[in-house]
């Protein structure tokens, strides 16, 4: 079994699930006592938030490539980020280490692909929805990728970074989101990205009248695979 790197703490919620998810699925294809060979390098989330809101992604950066550089000596075979926004600076994460980094925006493009669907709504922070680091990936595998329009963006973001990062789940967010996922769906979007990491926290299949593609749990299981690629664990 290798073992998986993940540079969490952004936030610690999505970074939780990350944890249960690949262990729950390593333990279910292998069985016994089995569990992920996990090393966790979590970062302070108020400082990462600082340097998105600033527009300081070069120190955002700095900071990420050191967290993926230390779980590389501590023996870490591949390197998943346990988030959608900070993919901005996998390129400067890949410039530090010489062990992959698996991109969450290809296994989610692949899990679409599977699916045939060639349109979906975005879902995610401000940065991921307006910037083309996220879709663009995405869009290059043939896949149409649309957003809400700019105040349901607002608001999107808005509970993401005072609700959902802090563990609070609201029954009147997740209409909210349903509302949006509602008129994507009427533009034509043949399925959802929950394109952040928290937000598979409040929403679930069943919100949603068409497909949706939970990026934390898809990025999980991608890690999964590719530990699990070479051998198994013994013990």
């Amino acid at each position: 079994m290798k073992t998986i790197g993940l540079i969490g703490g952004m936030s610690w919620e999505s970074s939780a699930e990350y944890y249960r998810i690949i262990n729950e699925e390593i333990n279910k294809r292998l069985g016994g006592l089995h569990s992920a060979k996990i090393v966790l390098h979590s970062v302070d989330f108020e400082e990462i938030e600082h340097c998105q809101k600033t527009g300081d992604w070069e120190r955002a950066g700095e900071i990420l490539a050191d967290c993926a550089s230390s779980l590389e000596r501590a023996g870490a075979d591949f390197i998943l980020i346990c988030t959608n926004t900070m993919h901005k600076v996998v390129k400067q994460i890949e410039s530090r280490v010489k062990i992959p980094v698996l991109h969450i925006a290809d296994a989610t493009a692949l899990a679409i692909q599977n699916a045939k669907i060639k349109k979906v709504g975005l879902l995610g922070t401000s940065y991921t929805m307006e910037q083309d680091f996220y879709k663009q990936r995405v869009e290059e595998n043939g896949i149409e990728v649309i957003v809400p329009e700019k105040a349901a963006r607002e608001e999107v973001n808005t509970i993401i970074f005072n609700e959902l990062c802090h563990g609070k789940i609201k029954s009147n967010s997740r209409e909210y989101y349903k509302s949006v996922i509602a008129d994507m769906v009427e533009q034509g979007a043949e399925g959802i990205v929950l394109g952040c990491t928290e937000i598979g926290l409040l929403i679930k299949t069943e919100d949603a009248p068409v497909p949706v593609f939970d990026t934390t749990y898809i990025h999980a299981i991608k890690a999964v695979e590719k530990a699990l690629e070479v051998g198994v664990g013994r013990g």
